[in-house]
Formats: structure tokens, sequence, C-alpha cells
């Protein structure tokens, strides 16, 4: 019987060294899971307040709002020298210089004449073909990386051959005197470029079209990163056509292709249509602040079609600035509208940049002054 005890006796220390071991398990994981809730609500706060912080406007910020210039360029700046004259002696605490170029393309002293724009390029650029998706997927990064300096509060896209029409302290002053974006905006019924594929994600009456080159305030350049829900129909369904692997073979595509594709151009469909499906529209000044001479075009064996026209040395007369400054309307043939360009109450000048310009026609127009960029007097009084 003692035996027997002690056999029973012995069979007892694995049970308790099981129960135990039970224990510390369900205590790790216990503490495994606090921990994962913990992490996942601060890394929430973290979120919330990251993305709190980007929507910040001019009603929340309290230090001096800066302007965005958000370059889109094929490699260099060819009028870099223009734009470093129109910086110069200006607080570098009122604005900000981003460039989308080719990937891997650094701005340093060897190909940069103004030393605004040493390393001001993305890093996670991409290739950008015309007409395609990734030229507004491009436009996108820019705007993302202009968010993570909370101090910029306008943020204005330009072209590698845009030239500013006047001073630093006029543009901040015009920009920074509206609470609304600068977004040309217009129903589009004459050309065949929305596609039934879209809806419904994109009804046809909320489908607009404008020029690329607009200026958003803080909260409409949020809208336009944190989209993931118009942007993917547009880089499915809205592309030129003939594609570009195409295009050598128009000639012989011709009569087919033009007849039966949906020649949608992205950016000058995107950000007009999200605001729109946003309900922002009236948050909007609608016209561009980029002046554009369009001109209808063809070359032998092409698609007659329009293309800006380039401005180059004997084009760019003191004369021709002037008539581009003193346009203070717009014409929208397809909404039969006329409008008076306006900042708040106060009539204006509707431009404050200007496309294409050639390097040569930016040295005239600095040999002349006929964009005097250094006018430190030359303000714009809007009334509020």
């Amino acid at each position: 019987m003692k035996k027997k005890r002690a056999t029973s006796s012995l069979a007892r220390p694995p049970f308790k060294f099981g129960s135990k071991f039970v224990i510390l398990v369900c205590a790790v994981l216990f503490l495994l899971a606090f921990l994962r809730l913990h992490f996942q609500t601060t890394l929430q706060s973290v979120i919330s307040f990251y993305q709190a912080s980007r929507v910040f406007g001019d009603d929340h910020f309290k230090c001096t709002p800066k302007i965005a210039f958000l370059f889109l360029a094929r490699r260099n700046l060819p009028l870099d020298f223009l734009w470093g004259t129109f910086l110069k002696n200006v607080d570098t605490s009122m604005f900000s210089i981003y460039v989308h170029s080719e990937p891997g393309f650094v701005f340093n002293e060897s190909n940069t004449r103004s030393a605004f724009f040493y390393g001001r390029q993305l890093n996670n650029s991409i290739q950008v073909e015309w007409g395609e998706s990734s030229m507004i997927e491009a436009e996108r990064l820019l705007f993302e990386a202009a968010l993570d300096d909370p101090a910029n509060q306008r943020f204005v896209l330009l072209s590698d051959s845009c030239i500013p029409l006047y001073s630093f302290g006029y543009v901040y002053s015009y920009l920074t005197s509206s609470s609304k974006s600068f977004v040309d905006s217009f129903i589009d019924v004459k050309e065949n470029r929305y596609s039934p594929e879209m809806s419904p994600v994109i009804p046809k009456e909320k489908w607009r079209k404008g020029s690329q080159w607009i200026a958003l305030i803080r909260r409409h350049a949020v809208i336009v990163v944190d989209d993931d829900f118009v942007f993917p129909v547009f880089r499915k369904f809205c592309k030129r056509w003939p594609p570009a692997d195409l295009i050598k073979r128009r000639q012989i595509l011709q009569a087919f292709v033009f007849q039966n594709g949906h020649n949608c151009i992205p950016d000058e469909h995107y950000v007009q249509t999200l605001l729109k499906m946003s309900g922002l529209e009236n948050e909007l000044e609608r016209r561009t602040l980029t002046y554009s001479l369009w001109n209808q075009s063809a070359e032998a064996g092409e698609r007659r079609s329009w293309h800006p026209f380039r401005f180059n040395h004997a084009d760019a007369s003191p004369q021709l600035i002037q008539e581009i400054k003193v346009i203070n309307h717009v014409y929208y043939d397809s909404e039969n509208r006329k409008e008076l360009c306006h900042v708040n109450i106060t009539i204006a000048p509707c431009f404050l940049f200007a496309r294409k310009f050639t390097p040569l026609a930016a040295v005239r127009l600095l040999t002349e002054r006929s964009v005097d960029l250094q006018d430190a007097a030359s303000v714009f009084h809007a009334a509020p």
C-alpha cells in the first residue's frame, strides 16, 4: 500500500507543472493581446491626428502661410533662371518648391541655374506619359509631398514652360486673399471623352473638363491625395486614343480609331470631376490662373487637334505680356457663360502665370523687363 501511495504521489507533479504552463501561456497571450490593442489604438490616434493636421487650413493655421509651387517637369527646368529672379529676396518662410521630374534626376549646381531648386525633386517620381493616368498620378505625388508641410496652404501646379506674370508679392497676396481654389471646370458636351463604363461610380452629369493647371486650397489638396474612389476608375477607363503603341500606325487605323475610341485625357478631367462629385463647386473659382494660347494645327498624316502655342523670342514682346495681363473675363462656349474674374468680390486680372515660353523668350522678358518680377510695391488688394 505504501508503494501505491508513493506511486500516486509521484504522479501529481506533472499535473501541477502542466497547469502552471497553461496559466503562463494564457498570461502571455493576454499581455500580447493587450499590447496589440494598445498599439492599434495609439496608431489610430496618430493616424487621425496626422490626417486632421493635413486638413488644417487658414482658420487653424496661425503662422505665415506658404505657397507651394509644384512643377511638372520632363527632366530639368529650362526656365529656372527666371523663377530664380521671381524668388530672389523673398522670405523663404512664404513659399516652398517641389518638382516631379523623371525618376533618378537630381537638381544640383551641374544642371540648375537657381539654388532654389537644389534637391527639390521628388524621390518617388514615376515615368509620365502624356495623355495617360500617370500624369494625374504625378500630380497627386506632388500634392502629397507638399501636404507634409503644414505651412503649405496654397498649392499651385505649374509646367516646366510656365512663367510668372507678376512679382511674388502680387502672386502671394492674390492667392492668399481668396478662400477658394482656382480650377477651370465646365460641362464637357462636345467631345466623346466620357465612357459609359465609368458609371455608376462617375455619373455622366458630374463629368467635367478644364485646364490641368490648377491652384488648390489645402482642404481640396487633401481630397485629391486621399481619393481612392474616382482615381481607380480614371486609371482604368480614361485613356488617350489611340494608345501610344498605335501612334505610328495612326494613318492605317485613323478611320476606325477616331470613330470608336474615347480619346480621354485624364489630366483635363480628373480634379474637376472629383471636386464636382465631392459637392465642392461652390468652393471654386471656376477658371485657371495660367494663360495658354490655343491654336488648331495639323501635321502631315495626322488628325487636326488643338495645341498650346509656343512663344519664342520674337513673340515675347512687352505688348504680349500686357495683353495677357488686361484680360479680366473668361468665356465658356459649352455653357454659353461669360464670367468676370474675381478674387472675393474684387474684379481681378484672370492670369498670374502663362505658358508655353522657351528659354530665349524668357531671356527677352527679363532683358526688356516685360515682367517686373522684383517690384516689391506690387501687391494685389482684394475686398474681403
